[in-house]
Formats: C-alpha cells, sequence, structure tokens
C-alpha cells in the first residue's frame, strides 16, 4: 500500500538569545525616550534577577526563558505611550486585572497598564517554560500598594526578582558603580524591605549579588557577562510561532509612532505574498515574511518627535530620519543566522540609481530580494491609512510606482507582478491622479509622487522635506 506523504511544515531556527539581545536595544532607546532609563537597562535587570533565579537551582532552560522575558519585561511601552494611557485599570479582590477606555478627565499615567499589554505580547513568544505572570505583576510592591494591589505572598516570585533589578537600576545607574556606591545600593534594598520588596526576594539579594558582583557588571558589561553564564538558545520554531515573534517585535516598532501603526506587518503580509508569487520554498518565504516584520526596526532608535513632526524636518532631523535603515542593520546584524535577513530588511530605502539610503547601493548591488522588499514597503505605505492621509487605491498606488520606476527608482518588472498580483479590481485610471484642482508634486529623493494642492511636509516614503517637491506638468 502506498503512503502518501504529507507536505513539510517548514521550520527555521532561530537563536531566539541572539534575538532577545539584539533587539532589546530597541526597547532601551524606547525606554530611554520615555522614563529616561540609561543604555542597557533591560540586560542589567535580566542580569541582576538572573543571578538570583540561579540561586534557588531551577533547570538551565528555566533560566534561558526567564532571561529573555526579563529583557523584555518593558515590551509595551511605546504600544501603551501610544494607545493604553487612555485606559482605565479594574482591579479584582483575586489580584486579575482587566481595562477599559478612560474619559477624556480620567486619562492618566498607570504602571498596570502597561503591565497588562506587556503580558499579552509576551505571550505571543514561544517559550518553553511557564513565564506566566513576570510581565504583569513586575511593578507590584511588598506593601500591597503596587499596581494590582498584590502582596508578595500573591505575585509572582520571579516577577519580584525583575522588579528589584528594575528598581536598583533606575534608582542608581548600575552602569557606574564603586564600593561606596554598592554599600548604599545594600542600604537601600534593607531599608525597603516590606515596603518595595519581599523579604524572601530581599534575603536573596544579599545571598547572590555582592558588592564585587555590582562592580563586575559594571566592568565586562551586563550581556557580556550573561552570554558567559547563560547558554545560547536556538531552536526550530514554527511558522505559528515565527509569526508570534514577527507580531511581538513589529509591535514594538510600529507603535513607536502614530504614523506607522501596523505598518511593519503589512509590509511582512506584502513580501509574503509576493514571495509566494514567485515560487520561493515555504523555508524562504519565511524568513523574508520576518524580514519585512523587522524592516524598520531601527526606527525606535529615531526620537519620536522626528517621526511625528508636523512641520518640515531641518536637514540635521532629516539625517536622523534616514539613520533608521543603517540602526536596523546595526540591531539585525548582531544575530548570528539572520545574514540574508539583515541585507533584506537594511536595504529596503536604497534606490536603484543609487539616490536611496543608508549606503548608496546602486541597481548592481541590490539583489531581487532587496527590490522586492523595497517595493512592498512603498506599496504599503502608499496604500495603509495614516494619519494625515487615507490609503491610496491599488490602481493610483500602482500608477505612482509605476513613475518611481520610470526615473529609475524601483523595479518595473516587480512593480508590474505587484499590478497584478494585488488587482482589486477597482478601474481608476492614472490620468484620474490630477483632478478638482488638485496638483502632483514629486519627491526628488525617492521619486514618490503626492497629490494635493500643496505639497506633503513630509515625504511619507523617504521623510524628505516637502518643500524639495516640485509640481508635475
Amino acid at each position: 500500500m502506498q503512503v502518501m506523504s504529507l507536505p513539510r511544515k517548514p521550520l527555521m531556527q532561530i537563536n531566539i538569545t541572539d534575538l532577545y539581545y539584539a533587539l532589546s536595544m530597541a526597547l532601551d532607546a524606547i525606554e530611554g525616550e520615555l522614563l529616561k532609563t540609561t543604555v542597557g537597562h533591560g540586560k542589567r535587570v535580566a542580569y541582576l534577577s538572573f543571578r538570583m533565579l540561579q540561586e534557588t537551582g531551577v533547570p538551565a532552560s528555566d533560566l534561558a526563558d526567564f532571561v529573555g522575558v526579563a529583557l523584555l519585561h518593558d515590551n509595551a511601552l511605546s504600544e501603551y505611550a501610544r494607545e493604553e494611557r487612555g485606559m482605565a485599570v479594574h482591579r479584582q479582590s483575586d489580584g486579575s486585572a482587566s481595562v477599559s477606555p478612560l474619559t477624556p478627565s480620567e486619562i492618566r499615567a498607570d504602571n498596570a497598564c502597561h503591565c497588562i499589554v506587556g503580558e499579552r505580547n509576551i505571550s505571543l513568544l514561544p517559550f518553553n517554560s511557564d513565564v506566566k505572570d513576570i510581565v504583569l505583576q513586575h511593578h507590584e510592591l511588598a506593601s500591597g500598594k503596587g499596581p494590582l494591589g498584590l502582596t508578595p505572598e500573591r505575585t509572582n516570585f520571579r516577577a519580584q526578582l525583575v522588579h528589584l533589578g528594575d528598581i536598583l537600576d533606575r534608582v542608581f545607574d548600575l552602569r557606574h558603580v564603586d564600593l561606596e556606591k554598592a554599600g548604599r545600593i545594600q542600604d537601600f534594598v534593607r531599608r525597603n524591605e516590606g515596603k518595595l520588596f519581599g523579604t524572601e526576594v530581599v534575603d536573596l539579594f544579599f545571598h547572590s549579588i555582592s558588592p564585587d558582583l555590582l562592580l563586575d557588571m559594571c566592568s565586562h558589561g551586563a550581556e557580556e557577562l550573561l552570554r558567559q553564564e547563560v547558554p545560547a538558545c536556538i531552536r526550530d520554531y514554527t511558522r505559528e510561532q515565527v509569526e508570534g515573534i514577527a507580531e511581538f517585535f513589529a509591535r514594538i516598532v510600529d507603535y513607536k509612532s502614530a504614523f506607522t501603526m501596523r505598518h511593519s506587518l503589512g509590509v511582512a503580509e506584502k513580501a509574503q505574498v509576493m514571495a509566494r508569487h514567485y515560487s520561493w520554498d515555504e523555508d524562504k518565504v519565511l524568513r523574508f515574511y520576518l524580514a519585512g516584520a523587522l524592516h524598520d526596526v531601527g526606527k525606535t532608535m529615531v526620537p519620536t518627535g522626528i517621526l511625528e513632526k508636523p512641520d518640515r524636518l531641518t536637514d540635521e532631523e532629516f539625517s536622523r530620519m534616514k539613520d533608521h535603515a543603517a540602526a536596523t542593520r546595526y540591531v539585525l546584524s548582531r544575530i548570528s543566522g539572520f545574514e540574508d535577513i539583515c541585507e533584506w530588511a537594511s536595504n529596503h530605502h536604497e534606490k536603484l540609481d543609487g539616490s536611496g539610503y543608508s549606503q548608496g547601493l546602486m541597481a548592481r548591488d541590490l539583489s531581487f530580494e532587496d527590490r522586492l522588499m523595497a517595493c512592498a514597503d512603498v506599496y504599503q505605505a502608499l496604500t495603509e491609512k495614516r494619519p494625515y492621509k487615507d490609503g491610496l487605491s491599488h490602481p493610483k498606488a500602482i500608477a505612482l510606482m509605476r513613475n518611481m520606476a520610470k526615473d529609475g527608482k524601483i523595479d518595473v518588472d516587480i512593480v508590474e507582478d505587484m499590478g497584478k498580483v494585488f488587482d482589486d479590481g477597482s478601474q481608476v485610471e492614472a490620468s484620474e491622479l490630477q483632478k478638482n484642482g488638485k496638483t502632483l508634486w514629486k519627491c526628488p529623493v525617492c521619486g514618490f509622487i503626492y497629490e494635493g494642492p500643496e505639497p506633503p511636509a513630509t515625504c511619507p516614503i523617504c521623510g524628505a522635506k516637502g518643500y524639495r517637491f516640485l509640481p508635475m506638468e
């Protein structure tokens, strides 16, 4: 009897440890902007809490997962700052909580909100051990006066370890420690026993975190020490798990700005559709999808004031905006096994005529995959709705992309293929772009065409100043 074999489900091998370390840099940038924390905050919190948990004798696999959660404990800050600050927290007697919209007069910042959102986000990641409630409860106080009102007996113990590391780094800036500061840190922990920290956690701190360890972390850096003491975790992940990873990090990136919410996943989805159109194998499709989700991770390092500035950007601000592509390369280059993903993601603003950024590559330097990612990014930017514009119809978007291709900016064959693949049946001629007294304005940097009585404040594709746009005949 012939046995029918089922198609192999694609698996993607990821060094998840490298991924967490690299992308914690993105969180560092967001935390620094929103909370004024110092560079490396997540890694120092992870190292201190790891050393304390290690003393309890938990399995090595648990330690690796715990380090990942500790690195990403503040994952929801950008999302919270964008949307969730307008939410009220309803606490139940059993410690559970839910959120609902606040009225305008009730809008306020609340630690519970970003903990709740962060807990939801962290559940998207494929951990092998139980990490439930660590993020949710990492701001609880021993006094019971934390955001969820939990006492140590009702608070996840590992969440308490993250809380202690988080407080110490915020209060004392653990990048710089000497013996005098180490003594003050010990005094602080002891004085706040029963107020900020539970007795069990305080005892564990004095058993595992010596002044010498604090000085060693200062000298060598938390990431180097973590890499020495926590084995790298390299696993195979299913499509569903990779999609969860992609959504987790896309949320961090896209919620940095109201202008780009859902942009990264939109690019990932368009990239995936086109990859399948070209009959790539499913393993490569999956890697290309993840590259799309991560292509703008460098924007976490661009100040929100620049991303959302309503006026024209100065030359310096425009330069900072363009830096995000180089920042994406820097972050992703730190992940072993991501070499192709790094290239596809980082080159999405390069142009065939060399006018793009951040490296000014020419057509001969850009692979087909690079060109496809650039087109997916442009198409998504044109068709998605943003606060300052409605999304363009498919025919309008393709008409504008054909103009860009004619100017030697993007690949003409890919544009024509996208025109067919995403055809939604609507019939809008390119000539309809110039009606009702509106003018077409052309960006001299990337070739983007804008329709309106005046040019935009900035180009939605490359960020060029609006006054550089030229009217088209």
